[in-house]
């Protein structure tokens, strides 16, 4: 007789397994159920590894909203302001780690490059690029709006 419950030893033997890094095939063929049974269980507990990076898991966009909530209170720069093909351009093998990283000119040419201008923490591009790559959302846009009315 096939065993189908799901007693505390068989689940502390799945999370041994699940551990040990067994694939949930390997697990059901040692527990006697089917393999679909094992990767439900698993997920029931919080086992699996999708689960586990979803706990582990923190949206970028968490950490760089106050970031960009400053960068939008601020006055927002006219057309010339912001840089094109600066004097700061730097190729691929040139960038550093605080370099803008926001593409200038045609791929396909010879003096494509990157801004290079100093970048904002916690963001790949200077002010002015972030503000062209990083729109707030309508609901942001709405309660600024608010903000100033008030």
């Amino acid at each position: 007789m096939i065993e189908t419950t799901w007693t505390m030893e068989r689940i502390a033997l799945l999370k041994d397994r699940i551990c040990a890094g067994f694939s949930c095939g390997q697990i059901a063929r040692e527990l006697g159920v089917s393999r679909n049974a094992v990767i439900g269980k698993t997920n029931r507990l919080g086992l699996s590894k999708q689960a586990r990076l979803r706990k582990n898991a923190h949206p970028r966009t968490v950490s760089r909203q106050p970031i960009l909530r400053a960068l939008w209170a601020e006055s927002q720069p006219s057309l010339v302001e912001v840089p094109g093909a600066s004097a700061n351009a730097r190729s691929l093998l040139e960038l550093q780690q605080w370099h803008c990283r926001w593409p200038v000119g045609d791929p396909s040419s010879e003096n494509f490059g990157f801004c290079g201008n100093m970048r904002i923490a916690g963001l790949p591009y200077c002010a002015a690029h972030a503000r062209i790559a990083y729109r707030p959302s309508t609901r942001d846009a709405v309660t600024h709006e608010q903000r100033c009315l008030a």
